[in-house]
């Protein structure tokens, strides 16, 4: 007799810091989708009473969840905290998606139906049929020369791995040391991709249309900045003087697009169960 499968598990973690003037609207919208994900808002003590909020969100839906913080501030610290929460509560699939408006809720499908798969879905402004909104030349050029510089010095082969809009099988999470991800602004999306790259995960760029913010105000910093660009040229310099990882980074393979972006790679980061300790950070 075959047994039905459980349903997927499926939880949002969105990380926050002075968004009430969008997160009511935001999470409606996230919980009005077809399949009505579970959401965990991780909230960094913002004093314009975010966190608030969304307890009486959650009063209201107990599918909305709280996780205040107090420890150190940061986009890497906050999705940390996240991911552990929702693995130890037992989620399959965790997505995690900014508040501002800039990831759309009506793209969360496609990532998910990847992820079922087992592959870490990515949300790509990089790839056939993905558009950005609101955004002038400067910033796309911005985009995609972070995006060149990551590429040249890791010597990865993904279009977009700057981007926040991703889909995680937890096993691949669960394969991955949080503990040794160190990164705390932007730069934790490339450490975290380039940990599963290195775990031997595959992954696939899921082409999304991205939304400049209409409301609050920019997390982004020169602070931030540096430390993404700091943080990749230490990376690409440790692989560089180690030919094996190098040459392992340089696979023989098609140059992946929206459909069949799969790379498998061995271990970058400190992963969990894996034989070489050893950490790029």
């Amino acid at each position: 007799m075959n047994e039905t499968p459980a349903p997927l598990r499926l939880l949002v973690v969105i990380p926050t810091y002075n968004e009430a003037a969008y997160v009511t609207e935001h999470l409606t919208a996230v919980r009005a989708l077809p399949f009505a994900p579970d959401i965990l808002v991780v909230d960094d003590e913002s004093p314009d009473g975010t966190g608030e909020i969304v307890e009486k969100l959650g009063a209201e839906d107990p599918a909305i969840h709280l996780l205040r913080r107090s420890g150190p501030r940061g986009l890497g610290p906050a999705y940390r905290d996240g991911f552990r929460w929702g693995l130890d509560a037992g989620y399959d699939v965790i997505v995690q998606m900014d508040c501002d408006g800039s990831h759309r809720p009506v793209d969360m499908a496609g990532l998910v139906s990847v992820a079922q798969t087992g592959k870490l879905a990515l949300g790509s402004r990089g790839v056939a049929g993905a558009s950005t909104e609101g955004w002038d030349e400067k910033r796309v050029m911005l985009s995609r020369m972070g995006n060149v510089y990551v590429r040249v010095a890791c010597g990865v082969k993904i279009h977009d791995i700057t981007g926040g809009y991703r889909a995680w099988p937890a096993e691949c999470l669960r394969r991955i040391d949080l503990d040794a991800i160190r990164s705390t602004g932007y730069a934790f999306q490339i450490e975290m991709a380039l940990a599963a790259l290195m775990a031997g995960w595959p992954i696939e760029e899921v082409p999304i249309t991205f939304v400049e913010r209409r409301l609050g105000e920019s997390k982004m910093s020169g602070k931030i900045i540096w430390e993404a660009m700091w943080r990749t040229t230490w990376w690409g310099l440790r692989l560089r003087t180690n030919g094996e990882r190098r040459r392992r980074l340089r696979p023989a393979a098609p140059e992946p697009h929206a459909s069949d972006a799969v790379i498998g790679l061995p271990e970058f980061q400190t992963v969990a169960g894996a034989e070489d300790e050893d950490t790029i950070v």
